[in-house]
């Protein structure tokens, strides 16, 4: 049987908003009086995009590969998950057609940050930043994310064949 031509993956990614952490969304820091709580640098923007790589090959989670009860991942960049998945995928003969993110976060405001992250992302994945959409959503102070107390990430990955 023959790989299929395409594959589609879907990542998300929540964390906890702390004071003394710092804010860092797709590689880049954001200025914040709090940010994200995790066992590694806690970027669930590049969590997301992981997950959807890894679920695009049916290759389970970044829990799986990345576990937080494995002290080397302590403090860990997260450009070191996304470098393993963008491996696993060319490995598997396929290559990133587009990649269509979400971060949902209340405050900091995030349009200055668009560029940085999406340049960021793609230098990382070498892609060309048109591949990347980065949006910002807020909670509308509804819940979780409204309220301030964490922040989520979705992604949406195309895999190519070739």
């Amino acid at each position: 049987m023959s790989a299929p031509a395409f594959r589609i993956g879907q990542g998300w990614d929540t964390h906890r908003l702390v004071a003394g952490r710092p804010l860092i969304l797709g590689g880049v820091p954001v200025p914040s009086d709090l940010g994200l709580d995790g066992h590694s640098d806690a970027d669930i923007l590049l969590h997301a995009i992981t997950d959807a790589l890894l679920g695009a090959l049916a290759l389970g989670d970044i829990g799986m590969h990345f576990p937080d009860t494995d002290p080397q991942w302590k403090g860990a960049s997260s450009d070191r998950f996304l470098q393993h998945a963008h491996a696993l995928v060319r490995e598997q003969g396929y290559r990133i057609g587009n990649l269509d993110t979400t971060i949902i976060l209340q405050r900091p405001k995030l349009k200055d940050f668009r560029e940085p992250i999406r340049n960021r992302i793609a230098s990382t994945l070498g892609i060309a930043p048109q591949q990347v959409s980065v949006k910002f959503k807020t909670a509308e102070q509804v819940g979780p994310v409204g309220q301030r107390l964490s922040a989520e990430a979705q992604a949406t990955v195309l895999l190519l064949q070739g």
